[in-house]
């Protein structure tokens, strides 16, 4: 497992990633209707390469493919965490957090948040996220559940 920085040009990759990780992984935990609403078919390529080079993600590479990404901005915000609908349990959600704390804590961040899915809230738990508020977010008309998560980082 390799980490590291996105690379333009690997913008399919990683929604290859993101529509995996809803429609295999989440969709334990969401309606049809919210998966298809969350990640649907016909997600304009060109919006989706502005999106994910404008949140400059941490990619996580294994046997030279692209199967988890995840990004932290500025501020301490996770916007998207997301591991491969074909490689969930195996540790890359662990390495990559690890990685995201690391790099928090090197930039001196005092805190994280991140709306999470429902899918992922007992994972971002795991690693000291607590719950701060319940959210209803709406894409394409459809409420699709998540929650703000807050995770204060101790000085070293």
């Amino acid at each position: 497992m390799q980490i590291r920085r996105f690379v333009q040009g690997e913008e399919a990759d990683l929604l290859a990633v993101h529509y995996s990780a809803i429609h295999q992984i989440a969709s334990r935990d969401y309606t049809q209707e919210q998966i298809e609403a969350w990640a649907p078919q016909d997600i304009d390529p060109l919006v989706w390469a502005q999106r994910i080079r404008a949140i400059n993600p941490f990619v996580v590479e294994v046997a030279g493919s692209i199967v988890a990404y995840a990004d932290l901005q500025e501020d301490g915000y996770i916007d998207q965490f997301f591991v491969s609908g074909a490689h969930p349990g195996r540790g890359l959600g662990t390495g990559l957090m690890r990685h995201i704390l690391n790099e928090a804590r090197s930039r001196g961040l005092s805190e994280l948040t991140s709306d999470v899915s429902r899918t992922a809230q007992g994972f971002f738990s795991r690693f000291g996220f607590q719950i701060v508020e319940q959210r209803m977010p709406v894409r394409r008309g459809i409420v699709i559940p998540n929650a703000l998560m807050r995770l204060a980082l101790k000085k070293a």
